[in-house]
């Protein structure tokens, strides 16, 4: 197995310190090991009720892991060693329970100034809410995004957590990272970077908000261009059953699928507003007539922008995704490639997913810190 000294990627030779958590920090970890830095997760001797096998938890690839109980009396020290060599460091516990911990960004940043301290959080570092529970779809809630998601006549739809967790979270926070360590690298001083995925997710809406401004949006979900109110951007069901998405937005795209789905002459013009139902009805009709397997092959190649909606297993054996090799298999998983490529420093699947204290003693000795090794703090307890 490569070691981290000869990684690939931008980030080789960049430490990372990550305190075991679940959702946006471990996935915000696991793109900076995509990368190439050498992350090591502190595991606690026992672990967390939400964690699966974690020989299948992909989102702790391409790092190592560490045991450390930070409440035995040696635990916060060991960590601070491991602090004093790392880059960066990323931390998800409610606001106020690393410094309890010993871990917090007053001492590490006194063990190392150079430091960049990541802390993800929901609701953030401040506010009413910063001290309560919560998950993506309150976060999302809040910030007006979960609204615009959704029919018209139903419910807000909860897109998993990829909105909040992960999009408004965790690549907010690899961002903030990698910024700050810009910044520590110029001038030697670190500092915290505060990821709230509140802030995430509503920064994510910018657009919107413009939209709202210039009364081009409106505040309910299915009257919008981009939110399934236009025909032209939506999803139909063929007669079989499959799923189509649609996105013919710019006239000449709409033009060729107007042609490919065999729309008649007198259908409503594309951007006719008060006869968008009528021309909602027509589509969903003509996509009726026949199966999924035959408008695949209606739209291929062409500029209609129309798409089948694949599930996981089918999207990774797309001849389009295969032929870029967007989904591989490593040790046996299928999984996402690294993302985004680099021509001259590509990132790579180099470990399978870290097992919990399974490297201390590689990483003892590639850190230099013999403490790792103290069963009194760092092995997992019966």
């Amino acid at each position: 197995m490569p070691t981290p000294q000869s990684a690939s990627g931008p980030l080789a030779g960049v430490r990372v310190v990550e305190l075991a958590g679940i959702g946006p920090g471990p996935f915000a970890a696991m793109l900076l090991g995509d990368l190439g830095a050498d992350v090591v997760r502190v595991d606690r001797p026992h672990g967390s009720p939400l964690a699966g096998d974690p020989a299948l938890d992909l989102t702790n690839r391409n790092k190592r892991s560490v045991l450390v109980d930070l409440k035995s009396p040696g635990g916060a020290a060991t960590v601070l060693d491991l602090v004093a060599r790392a880059d960066l460091l990323i931390e998800g516990y409610r606001p106020g329970v690393a410094e309890r911990l010993g871990v917090g960004p007053a001492q590490c940043l006194a063990r190392n100034p150079a430091l960049v301290y990541g802390r993800m959080t929901g609701w953030g570092q401040d506010g009413p809410l910063a001290a309560t529970a919560g998950h993506d779809i309150d976060y999302t809630a809040l910030t007006g995004v979960l609204s615009m998601i959704g029919p018209p006549d139903g419910p807000p739809a909860i897109p998993v957590n990829l909105l909040g967790d992960y999009a408004g979270g965790s690549l907010y926070l690899a961002v903030g990272l990698l910024a700050a360590l810009q910044h520590a690298r110029s001038t030697g001083t670190g500092q915290v970077v505060d990821a709230a995925i509140v802030d995430g997710t509503a920064h994510l809406a910018t657009l919107f908000w413009g939209l709202l401004a210039q009364g081009q949006w409106q505040e309910r979900r299915g009257a919008n261009l981009l939110d399934g109110g236009a025909p032209c951007y939506a999803t139909y069901q063929a007669r079989d059953g499959g799923w189509f998405a649609v996105g013919a937005l710019e006239p000449q795209f709409y033009a060729e699928f107007a042609r490919l789905l065999e729309l008649p002459a007198d259908a409503p013009a594309q951007y006719d507003l008060a006869r968008w139902p009528e021309l909602r009805a027509l589509i969903a009709t003509r996509f009726a007539t026949r199966t999924a397997a035959e408008w695949s092959a209606v739209f291929a190649g062409s500029d209609a922008c129309v798409t089948p909606v694949l599930t996981l297993r089918q999207a990774a054996a797309d001849p389009h995704l295969s032929s870029r090799g967007t989904y591989l298999e490593h040790d046996g998983l299928t999984q996402p490639a690294p993302a985004p490529r680099f021509s001259v420093t590509p990132g790579a699947l180099r470990r399978a997913p870290a097992r919990p204290g399974a490297d201390t003693a590689e990483v003892a000795r590639d850190w230099h810190v013999p403490a790792l090794l103290d069963p009194d703090h760092c092995e997992r307890k019966p």
